[in-house]
């Protein structure tokens, strides 16, 4: 009779004669060899063969042979690759004398199955009767991760891994960061991953796609370049994802493509999630064409593919490609409806939003996230406050309140309908404030005229370390310009490249240029026009044309229309504006 190690040899070798081999099992031998077993159990599961691995399992009930705790673990192991997290509880309960590593392998199945409350309620009850370790707090942390987020978890969590002396691990550490930023507590991660003695790829990729996922795209792309320069570890396909990531919602095309040549020279498979990120980058960027050769040679498209290439026709305002292309697939997934609305939203097609919306609720898809930041500015302009509102409850019930995407739409949406108070309610119950809604609430303020309440909160966002960018500028200049604050508004502007390394924009002159023109300053502001390092756009120009209407300046008028009618002949605006001129002066 062949013994189960002598089974275990040959298998390895003569892998289709596995039934063969099986028949001469004898489970009943008194001279068992559990780990012969246990390496037999995990040698059918690898090689997916379920049926000899239940037969085997058969055998050894059939003999009256209790598991220990090495074959119970590759038994547990199996069934839960095989759907059967009842049996792998089971077949745990049935061990004499548990221990951890038994332990660790149900907590394991019970996460492969995104079973995370269960998990945590089993560590609970096992926790003062079986010593957890590394593998024991990974688990923890990857179920914690999946379904309970909150600050006050999150640094308990950290303070029994620090009390059990677990925070040398290097499996902890990457744990305690993925957890730490799907809380949206990335100061917490960062500080996890810059205090860890040894990291590897896992610890790199956690702390670049937590940022990438949570809105920081400057920090991605940050650490990003610091990984390179290291030359620790080589960026995978995981790390390269997500930059390309940050670097289409960024807008960041030189770093994209710089990323799309390393991929290329070293033959880095691409694959959809590669090529989608890669379309959605140049489409964004608004390299169209190179974004549609990509989808054309592509042999695996899914629905993110297509909407990636829809939202660069809608970039591009080629709305009836992308309706041509939306109308090919017969069931299209909510990320492909996301792109068309956002796309109509985009080329302001306010009405085929909401259409949409509702031909999309009537294919059985429900709204999420993405489609609420897309539809909620519709309401803005039907000054819709009742849609706005109702659109804000459906994102509580179903907790999309705390995306920063559709906080912002709120925000937004709530201050152009004149309701600041819930703008200002929805930033207050935001738990995580990133840049973009500090800068939300500053242009609320801004737009309603408050220009001290916009300016306390710029300031308060300096006081959390958050760094403002070329919109927070923007935001605070134009609320100096309703408030006709000149001095202040001089202080930003050059606080901008002296004190952050901004260097203002055609859009920041033409803030500073509506400050002095509404401040009746038409010398100053002309001036200032003839300094610009940069050639005025029409918005500079308009924004003194107001100012000179304002105060009857025909002269100047004339001038700056002159300068209008050569940028944009087409805009009647400014011939009305000029005619008015005249009119007031007789």
């Amino acid at each position: 009779m062949k013994t189960a190690n002598s089974l275990l040899n040959k298998l390895q070798w003569l892998p289709t004669k596995l039934q063969e081999s099986l028949r001469t099992l004898n489970p009943s031998n008194s001279n068992l060899n559990y780990g012969a077993y246990g390496h037999l159990i995990q040698h059918f599961s690898n090689h997916h063969l379920p049926r000899q691995a239940k037969q085997l399992h058969a055998r050894i009930v059939l003999s009256s042979v209790t598991p220990d705790n090495f074959l119970a673990s590759k038994l547990i192991s199996f069934y839960s690759k095989t759907n059967g997290l009842p049996q792998a509880h089971h077949l745990f309960d049935q061990i004499p004398q548990q221990n951890t590593f038994s332990f660790n392998a149900l907590l394991i199945a019970y996460c492969q199955h995104n079973k995370f409350a269960d998990t945590l309620r089993l560590f609970s009850s096992f926790r003062d009767v079986i010593r957890p370790d590394n593998f024991t707090i990974t688990c923890l942390l990857k179920a914690l991760a999946g379904s309970f987020c909150e600050e006050g978890v999150a640094k308990e969590v950290h303070c029994f891994v620090l009390r059990g002396g677990y925070n040398e691990d290097i499996f902890v550490c990457n744990g305690l960061i993925t957890y730490y930023s799907k809380c949206m507590e990335f100061g917490l991660a960062r500080k996890v991953f810059d205090k860890m003695g040894e990291r590897d790829i896992v610890s790199w990729n956690s702390m670049i796609s937590g940022y990438s996922q949570g809105g920081f795209y400057d920090e991605c792309k940050a650490l990003y370049r610091e990984m390179v320069d290291t030359l620790e570890f080589k960026p995978n396909a995981v790390t390269l994802l997500s930059v390309l990531q940050a670097c289409g919602q960024s807008n960041d095309l030189l770093l994209g493509m710089e990323i799309h040549r390393f991929i290329i020279e070293n033959s880095i498979e691409t694959d959809v999630l590669i090529c989608n990120a890669l379309i959605a980058l140049y489409a964004k960027c608004g390299s169209l064409d190179y974004a549609s050769k990509l989808f054309e040679g592509m042999s695996d498209k899914d629905e993110v593919t297509y909407g990636s290439l829809i939202y660069g026709c809608m970039f591009h305002g080629f709305i009836d490609k992308a309706m041509e292309l939306f109308r090919q697939l017969k069931h299209p997934g909510l990320s492909t409806w996301n792109s068309v609305i956002s796309g109509l939203f985009q080329n302001k097609q306010y009405d085929g939003v909401l259409d949409l919306v509702w031909e999309m609720q009537a294919c059985g898809l429900r709204p999420n996230a993405v489609t609420l930041s897309s539809i909620l500015p519709t309401f803005s302009y039907f000054s819709n406050l009742k849609g706005g509102k109702e659109i804000h409850a459906y994102a509580v019930r179903n907790n999309y309140e705390s995306n920063i995407y559709v906080a912002t739409a709120l925000i937004d949406t709530y201050a152009k309908v004149g309701f600041l108070r819930g703008a200002q309610r929805v930033f207050d119950q935001s738990k995580c404030r990133s840049l973009i809604i500090w800068t939300a609430i500053i242009a609320a303020y801004a737009s309603h005229g408050d220009v001290d309440a916009a300016l306390g909160y710029f300031h308060e966002m300096l006081d959390n370390g958050i760094q403002p960018d070329p919109v927070t500028f923007t935001a605070l200049l134009s609320a100096c310009a309703h408030s006709g604050i000149v001095d202040e508004a001089q202080r930003i502007f050059d606080a901008m490249l002296v004190d952050y390394g901004i260097p203002p924009s055609v859009e920041h002159y033409a803030c500073m240029v509506g400050v002095l023109s509404r401040a009746g300053r038409l010398s100053e502001a002309t001036e200032f026009i003839s300094k610009m390092p940069i050639e005025p756009s029409a918005k500079v120009w308009g924004a003194l044309l107001h100012g000179a209407s304002v105060c009857g300046d025909v002269e100047l008028g004339k001038l700056i229309c002159d300068h209008l009618f050569e940028i944009e002949p087409e805009n009647t605006g400014n011939y009305i504006i000029m005619a008015n001129l005249y009119s007031q002066a007789g």
